[in-house]
């Protein structure tokens, strides 16, 4: 049973579930159950059946594909008011997760049973709200297939810089999960950069010293 405090704040990051009937309302708020889990908790891996639908409250998920040799590429982030589309898939298509799903902060999320979230299914809102999910994901996911395919990974790296401000602090580790690359070919990358004049590499931060450079690196 959800109480008050927690049924205000899911209304506020998910609009949509304030249009559902009443009755569809009050099942929701009966049979859906929240969890709190610390950050680095996998929520879910490959292989393993769907267990709820999860809305994200606080906190973040990072939904990531693994290679067997341990290779990971980051598809997305899942933050509050957003909910998973690999989640969806697996509820839609009745199949066990593609990807993983690991928490990045503490995190705090509704998870709503298979059973009801095949029932709102047939509430149009709902149904759009899931669509509508889908095209936006989707979209994202292209251009994440573009970038891994068609782009150099040191052009993916001084792009991944740009977006995070003037001065870094990350590991290269960090950078290379982000890029679904591995240490030692971010380190090398890095290092030229460096060379270059384009960065300057402390410990554990990255200091941006000429992002005009950067910037025609990015855009190849």
């Amino acid at each position: 049973m959800i109480d008050a405090p927690a049924g205000d704040a899911l209304l506020a990051l998910y609009p949509v579930l304030a249009t559902l009937p009443g009755a569809a309302r009050d099942q929701l708020q009966r049979r859906a159950r929240i969890i709190g889990v610390p950050a680095g908790t996998t929520l879910f891996d490959e292989r393993q059946a769907c267990q709820g639908f999860p809305f994200v409250l606080s906190g973040s998920i990072r939904v990531i594909k693994a290679a067997p040799n341990g290779r990971e590429l980051p598809l997305y982030r899942v933050t509050p008011g957003e909910t998973c589309i690999i989640s969806s898939a697996c509820l839609l298509g009745q199949a066990p997760y593609n990807a993983r799903g690991v928490t990045e902060a503490e995190t705090s999320l509704l998870l709503l049973p298979v059973e009801d979230f095949q029932a709102l299914l047939a509430e149009t809102a709902f149904r759009d709200f899931i669509f509508q999910l889908f095209s936006e994901r989707i979209a994202d996911l292209m251009q994440l297939i573009e970038e891994v395919a068609f782009r150099k990974l040191d052009q993916r790296l001084a792009a991944l810089l740009l977006g995070k401000g003037a001065r870094i602090h990350t590991t290269h580790q960090q950078l290379a999960d982000e890029l679904g690359s591995v240490r030692e070919i971010v380190t090398r990358l890095l290092k030229g950069l460096a060379e270059q004049g384009l960065v300057a590499l402390s410990r554990e931060q990255v200091e941006i010293l000429d992002p005009a450079g950067l910037r025609r690196l990015a855009g190849g």
